[in-house]
């Protein structure tokens, strides 16, 4: 038979319509919807930042040192290339009437802020006039922490080092927000003249100096914009400064939103997978509820490659179908995420439509749909014609061709090699795909052995008991779909839900030794008087401090930062500056993994221990060299050592740490941590934060536990999504589970009927039943916990080095929900059977 005759032939024959493969087509659909969605609102973000990049830059190019101004030769060369903008941000103590005090993330700005775009303030007002002076106070736009914090409205005045503001209103937008970074303080926008009459800057005061370039009324071409950049680097090769272009607003955020999406898509692949489980079940129903045409046709000559061909081509008709839909849903999801928070999203957001992400849609989906569906596909080679007819009751098992499992290997090692190639971060990718493999393996074996057990128990007990062990391991039972796919879905529950009650505990103090307090910008002339108003305003307080400057790596092993081959998670040490100390004892909170501390007395040339995480990212060993800009100047110092760090210790450290002798006479300031006494009141912490104020307006002063409430916060928005990635794969899972369940739907209605015949009541068939989706579920629930539990240790234990702490109510909640769903889905199938008219049923069989 040609092939035109059997695409004719399988063309007519889906005209009957999609009887049974609607869970197949959402099964598709979802997993394919979840990675087109994800991939396409991450590349409008991404779209959004490009397109309005000047904007959110404040220029075509910045270029932002700390400790310092720019010198008059280089603001000179910088202003013959553009008009300049300069923005100053650094960190401060705000006071209200009362005395209460709040960290403020202060950003000065000039008169001619914003150079492109424009700020919106509540009520609307100009920059220039807002931030004026009048009745001897300056003004400043505020948000909401800063007015909930010092109990603030419109019009009232607070201090900021030595002067006195009004707040003049809210900030309801800033263009170049983004490019100012995150704080975690209030937010407060002044003027460089109220700077200036804060007092607050002082020699080695750490002010981050922005200077913004706008080269021209219309955008240049992006050329131009490098062109500058290299001749700035030509002709201040040590100046220090961190530059950016307007294509690379904020590295750091680009580079989340990567690591996010990636994340997102990757639990839409699981979806897919756990979605193929479904689509190998649809195969299976498929090739039932097809068997009398593919008989008849094997009864008129066709052959056995023929008649899978047929099937196949119908199958993957319809698998191009839910790959489609798929498609079209994820292909919607940028221009829904516009109109539903669009006006709510703080970045440029710019719907719009990615071929390309279109094409892995359709590629990962296809993939799935033909790794998952050979095999059952192919079974029907080697049937003959009257077994086809005999295997609508008989569920004979026959031998399959190598040529199909093969094909389905191959398949799914194409989509396992799809999902690491197209991958930003291949060794993620990579893990997931193994995990996942072994996962299947895994979830298999526990069918088999599940299967295997039910067959070899002996037959006692309640008429009940033993018809759901029959049921368990009866031909076309439901236990090999149900364990793999809910148990997969619940293991990713599992792991993420983990996962995220293990960072929320690493973002609090260990018992022991944490500090409640930060004091920053202690100058070297206060550290004495600082210590001793700590001394009495915190007594039995244990103080640790240590010298703060802010530099950045400018060549590893003696190689340019911009060309060091950087492992990903290293990445951020190389952007921007990085806070920097020095050190005769080995810091707290750390141990030497490799080399050796130096001596308390060393005078020799400049050496640098390293965190030994970083050091692996950027390649660097012992005896390489390591060079800085601090200040406008240069210092190479010698790797003597790596440490491992307890971060979670909250104890005052550094990626790297010199030799005392490296930074002797470089104008510095002091970091200073402050624990209070465990019998300390609860209000020590308020009063020492107003009385830290008033006697040093200058330093500012970290709650420890408000930081960690702001970082939770974010984490927190970040764990919605989360979660509902984590559900996109439980609901395919369920979707599969209810595709099992109907599956074998012809089977379950010819014993339904037969017992009810034999004299069985429906009290006793639904007892059965839920003995048999009970045991089913809890056997799958128990997997998945096990499974997502070990997930998450790896993940928090050996990859995050954290310790790991099991939290028995999330994971006994995704078990409980795991055996509910296996037994609701179980009794509402068994419940439609019970309905059956044996004479109706017995017909139709």
């Amino acid at each position: 038979m040609r092939g035109a005759a059997l695409a004719r032939f399988a063309a007519r024959d889906l005209r009957g319509g999609f009887a049974g493969l609607r869970i197949f087509i959402a099964c598709l659909a979802i997993g394919v919807a979840a990675i087109v969605g994800v991939n396409s609102v991450a590349q409008s973000l991404q779209d959004g930042l490009a397109r309005e990049g000047r904007r959110l830059a404040g220029g075509d190019a910045s270029f932002s040192v700390i400790h310092r101004q720019l010198t008059a030769e280089e603001r000179a060369f910088l202003a013959a290339r553009g008009t300049l903008d300069v923005v100053a941000t650094l960190r401060a103590m705000a006071r209200n009437a009362g005395g209460d005090a709040t960290l403020a993330d202060v950003k000065a700005v000039g008169a001619s802020w914003p150079p492109v775009g424009e700020a919106v303030f509540a009520p609307a007002a100009k920059p220039p006039e807002a931030l004026a002076a009048s009745d001897g106070a300056f003004g400043a736009e505020v948000d909401d922490t800063a007015l909930d914090r010092l109990a603030l409205k419109i019009g009232e005045r607070f201090q900021l080092g030595a002067a006195s503001f009004i707040v003049r209103g809210k900030v309801v937008s800033e263009p170049d927000s983004l490019a100012s970074g995150v704080g975690f303080g209030a937010h407060v926008l002044i003027s460089q003249e109220a700077l200036a009459a804060t007092g607050l800057v002082q020699p080695g005061s750490l002010v981050r100096v922005t200077t913004r370039v706008r080269m021209g009324d219309t955008p240049p071409p992006e050329a131009a914009v490098k062109a500058l950049l290299a001749d700035a680097k030509r002709a201040f090769p040590e100046a220090g400064w961190e530059v950016r272009d307007r294509t690379k607003v904020s590295p750091e955020f680009s580079r989340n939103v990567d690591r996010f999406s990636e994340f997102l898509a990757l639990v839409g692949l699981i979806s897919l997978v756990v979605g193929g489980v479904g689509v190998a079940n649809a195969a299976r129903g498929f090739l039932d509820r097809k068997r009398a045409s593919l008989a008849i046709l094997k009864a008129l000559g066709a052959t056995g490659a023929e008649i899978v061909a047929t099937a196949g081509m119908q199958f993957l008709a319809v698998a191009a179908l839910g790959v489609a839909l798929g498609i079209m849903a994820g292909a919607a999801m940028p221009y829904l995420v516009a109109l539903i928070a669009g006006a709510a999203l703080p970045y440029p957001f710019e719907p719009g439509l990615y071929p390309r992400e279109w094409g892995l849609g359709a590629l990962y989906g296809g993939l799935a749909a033909l790794a998952f569906s050979i095999a059952p596909l192919g079974r029907a080679h080697d049937l003959p014609a009257t077994a086809l007819f005999r295997d609508l009751v008989a569920g004979e098992a026959w031998p399959m061709r190598w040529r199909y499992p093969l094909a389905a290997t191959v398949a799914a090692a194409l989509l396992a090699g799809a999902a690491v190639f197209f991958s930003p971060q291949k060794s993620v990718a990579l893990t997931v795909v193994v995990a996942v493999a072994i996962s299947l393996v895994a979830l298999r074996g526990v069918a088999w052995a599940g299967m295997a057990l039910a067959r070899a128990l002996p037959r006692r007990g309640p008429v009940e008991w033993r018809l759901a062990l029959s049921n368990l391991h009866r031909p076309g039972a439901a236990t090999p779909a149900a364990v793999l796919s809910l148990g997969l879905g619940l293991a990713v529950l599992v792991a993420l839900t983990l996962v995220d009650v293990n960072l929320r505990g690493q973002l609090h103090p260990g018992a022991a030794g944490a500090p409640d307090f930060y004091f920053l910008d202690v100058r070297g002339d206060q550290e004495e008087a600082f210590r001793n108003f700590l001394g009495v305003q915190a007594p039995g307080a244990k103080i640790v401090e240590a010298p703060l400057m802010r530099g950045r790596i400018v060549r590893v092993a003696g190689v340019e930062a911009e060309k060091v081959h950087v492992k990903e998670s290293a990445q951020w040490a190389l952007e921007g500056d990085r806070g920097l100390t020095y050190s005769a004892d080995l810091p707290k909170g750390a141990e030497v993994v490799e080399g050796a501390w130096w001596a308390p007395d060393y005078a020799g040339p400049p050496l640098v221990s390293v965190e030994q995480d970083i050091a692996k990212g950027l390649g660097l060993k012992l005896g390489d060299e390591i060079t800085v800009n601090v200040l406008g100047r240069e210092m190479t110092a010698k790797v003597a050592n790596l440490r491992k760090v307890n971060w979670r210790s909250f104890a005052i450290n550094f990626v790297l740490v010199f030799s005392p002798n490296t930074f002797r006479g470089a104008p510095h300031t002091a970091l200073m941590s402050a624990e209070l006494p465990k019998t300390a009141a609860p209000q020590a912490e308020v009063a020492l934060v107003r009385e830290t104020a008033k006697a040093f307006p200058d330093v500012a002063s970290v709650r420890v536990r408000e930081a960690l409430d702001t970082i939770e916060g974010l984490v927190g928005r970040l764990d919605t999504a989360i979660r509902a990635a984590a559900l996109v794969a439980l609901a395919s899972a369920v979707l599969v589970l209810a595709g099992a369940m109907s599956a074998n739907a012809r089977a379950r209605a010819y014993d339904a009927v037969t017992l009810k015949i034999l004299g069985a009541t429906r009290a006793r068939l639904i007892g059965a039943a839920l003995l048999e989706f009970a045991t089913l579920g809890a056997a799958t629930a128990a997997f998945g916990v096990g499974a997502g539990a070990l997930a998450a240790y790896v993940i928090v234990a050996r990859v995050m080095d954290f310790d790991f702490v099991f939290a028995w109510g999330p994971a006994l909640a995704a078990a409980l929900g795991g055996l509910g769903l296996t037994v609701l889905l179980g009794l509402v199938g068994t419940w439609r059977l019970l309905g059956l008219k044996p004479s109706a049923a017995l017909r139709g069989l």
